[in-house]
C-alpha cells in the first residue's frame, strides 16, 4: 500500500470514496483518518455462486481446525483464494489439497516455477476456467514468467508447445494416448522433457482439468485480486455500508431470504432404503464374474445416453484460447460407429500396484502425497444423510467414484455396475457426466437439482469425490502410456 504524497490528495481520495460508496458513521471516520487509498469492492456475492456466504463463512467461525488451515495458507501464498475457503467445509481434506499444491507449485522439482505455472494455464484454459488461468496468470509473473508467453501458446517455447496435444488427449479422450505420443516428448532432440520433467507435466495438467471441474461445480467466483473478481463501483443496492459487504453481511440475503429449492419429500429416506435393500443382496447372493462384466458393459453404454446440455455450444474466448490448440477437440464417448476402445481394467494397471510407484520414483516423495489426497477423499465420512446420523454411506462413496471410471472405461471387476443405477437417479448423473465431460457448462440449476435435501456440505464433497476420481483416471491412462514407453 502506498502512502499519499500529499495533504490534498488525501483529501480528494476520501472524499472520492464517501461518493463511490454509501458508508456508515464509523467507516468514514477512519477514512478521513486514513491515507485515502479506494477500496476494491467484490463483484461476486461471496466465494460461490450457488452456496450462500454466511454459510460459507460460518464454518471458519466454528471451526478451530479450519482457521488454523487458512492462517497458515495465508502466511504461505500471501492470500486465501475462494476455492480453499469452499473447501474448508471438508478440513481434512483441505490440508492435504494445500500441502500437495505447495509441493507441486513450489517446492524444489524438475520443473522451474514459471513452468509449473504456465502449464496450470494451459490446463485450465482447456475447460475455459478463466478463474484457474486468472491466478496462475498472476503467479506466472510473480515468479518472473516471461509476459510475452501470454500472448499465446505459439510466443512460449517449442517445448510446451509441444505439450498442447498431451493436454488435449488428457484433458476429453485420454484413453487414446499411447506411448507413441510419449515417445515424441522425450525425443524431440533439444526441445525433449525428461521422464522425471514429463510426470510433473502429468501431474500438473490432471489436476488443473480436475480442479476445473470443481470450480464449476462449486460455482466460485473470481477472487477479489484478480481481474473480473472486484470493482470500484457503488453497490447496486443502497442502505449498506461497504464494510457490512466485505464482513459478509449481505444485502441480498436479508432482502430475499434464504430461498431453498422445494424440497423432493423422503428423497433421502428412499435412496437410504436402496442402500440397505442392497447390502442384504450382498448377504444373500454375489453374481458371477460373467454377470458382473455384463453390468459393467450396460452401464458403459448407458453412460453414454445420459444428455448433457451438449447443444449450448461453449465458444472460448481470445483471452482463454490463446493458452490452448485446437479448441475443436472434445470429448467423445467410447462407442461411436466403427470405434471401440478397450476396457481398462485395474486389475491390469491400478494407480496402487503401477502408478504410486511410478510417480514417486521420478518425482520423490510426491506419490506418497498424492496417495493420500486420494485416500481422503474416497474414504471422507461423517456418517450423516442430509438430516441423518450414523448412516454408513461407504456404498454411495464408491458408486460415485466407479461411476466416473466407468465414463473412463475403467473396470473394477469385483464391483457389481448394477448398483449405480439404484443410487444414482437421472439428474445426478447429468451433473457427473456434465462435470466430467464440459464442466464449463455446470448451471446453478444443475446444481440444485440433485439431491435437493442434502447440505451444501455434502454436495461440496460430492465435487470433491468427481475431481480426484477425474483425475486419478487421466493420471492411469498418461502413466500407463509412460510405464509402457518404459518397457
Amino acid at each position: 500500500m502506498r502512502q499519499a504524497s500529499a495533504s490534498n490528495e488525501t483529501m480528494e481520495n476520501s472524499s472520492l470514496m464517501t461518493d463511490l460508496f454509501k458508508i456508515c458513521t464509523q467507516c468514514e471516520r477512519l477514512s478521513k483518518k486514513d491515507v485515502g487509498v479506494r477500496i476494491p469492492r467484490p463483484m461476486g456475492n461471496g466465494p460461490s455462486r450457488f452456496i450462500p456466504e454466511k454459510e460459507i463463512l460460518q464454518v471458519s467461525k466454528l471451526d478451530e481446525r479450519i482457521q488454523s488451515i487458512f492462517e497458515d495458507a495465508f502466511a504461505v501464498l500471501g492470500r486465501l483464494d475462494n476455492i480453499s475457503l469452499v473447501m474448508g467445509f471438508h478440513p481434512q481434506y483441505l490440508e492435504s489439497f494445500l500441502k500437495t499444491q505447495h509441493y507441486l507449485l513450489q517446492m524444489d522439482g524438475p520443473l522451474s516455477l514459471h513452468c509449473r505455472h504456465y502449464i496450470g494455464i494451459m490446463a485450465a484454459a482447456r475447460h475455459q476456467c478463466t478463474y484457474l488461468v486468472n491466478l496462475h496468470v498472476n503467479d506466472f509473473l510473480q515468479v518472473g514468467g516471461d509476459p510475452k508467453w501470454l500472448n499465446g501458446l505459439e510466443e512460449a517455447p517449442r517445448k510446451l508447445q509441444a505439450l498442447g496435444e498431451l493436454n488435449k488427449i488428457l484433458a476429453h479422450r485420454p484413453w487414446l494416448l499411447t506411448k507413441e505420443h510419449i515417445e515424441r516428448l522425450l525425443k524431440a532432440e533439444e526441445h525433449s522433457w525428461s521422464l522425471a520433467e514429463l510426470i510433473h507435466v502429468v501431474v500438473l495438467l490432471t489436476l488443473y482439468h480436475s480442479l476445473a471441474s470443481f470450480t464449476f461445480g462449486c460455482g466460485i467466483n473470481p477472487d477479489i485480486h484478480t481481474d473480473g473478481g472486484h470493482t470500484f463501483r457503488p453497490p447496486s443496492l443502497s442502505g449498506y455500508c461497504v464494510c457490512d459487504i466485505a464482513n459478509g453481511n449481505g444485502v441480498l440475503e436479508e432482502m430475499f431470504g434464504n430461498q431453498q429449492v422445494s424440497e423432493l419429500s423422503g428423497e433421502v429416506e428412499v435412496l437410504m432404503e436402496k442402500m440397505k435393500q442392497l447390502q442384504e443382496c450382498h448377504d444373500e447372493e454375489e453374481a458371477s464374474q460373467e454377470e458382473m462384466a455384463t453390468r459393467f458393459e450396460r452401464e458403459k453404454t448407458e453412460s453414454m445416453l445420459v444428455v448433457t446440455s451438449e447443444d449450448e455450444e461453449c465458444v472460448p474466448s481470445r483471452d482463454v484460447s490463446r493458452h490452448f490448440e485446437d479448441p475443436s477437440y472434445g470429448y467423445k464417448d467410447f462407442y461411436r460407429r466403427g470405434e471401440h476402445v478397450p476396457t481398462l481394467r485395474v486389475q491390469d494397471y491400478s494407480w496402487e500396484d503401477h502408478g504410486f510407484s511410478l510417480v514417486n520414483r521420478l518425482y520423490p516423495d510426491f506419490g506418497q502425497l498424492l496417495d493420500e489426497k486420494f485416500q481422503i477423499a474416497y474414504n471422507l465420512t461423517y456418517h450423516t444423510m442430509a438430516t441423518h446420523q450414523g448412516v454408513d454411506t461407504s456404498m454411495l462413496r464408491r458408486a460415485i467414484w466407479n461411476y466416473i471410471h466407468c465414463m473412463f472405461g475403467i473396470r473394477y471387476d469385483d464391483y457389481d455396475y448394477g448398483e449405480i443405477n439404484q443410487l444414482l437417479d437421472r439428474s445426478f448423473k447429468v451433473y457427473i457426466k456434465t462435470m466430467v465431460r464440459t464442466p464449463e457448462k455446470i448451471t446453478k440449476r444443475m446444481y440444485d437439482s440433485f439431491w435437493r435435501q442434502f447440505k451444501h456440505s455434502e454436495k461440496v464433497h460430492v465435487n470433491l469425490l468427481l475431481m480426484e476420481a477425474r483425475m486419478q483416471a487421466e493420471l492411469l491412462y498418461a502413466l500407463r502410456a509412460i510405464t509402457r514407453y518404459m518397457t
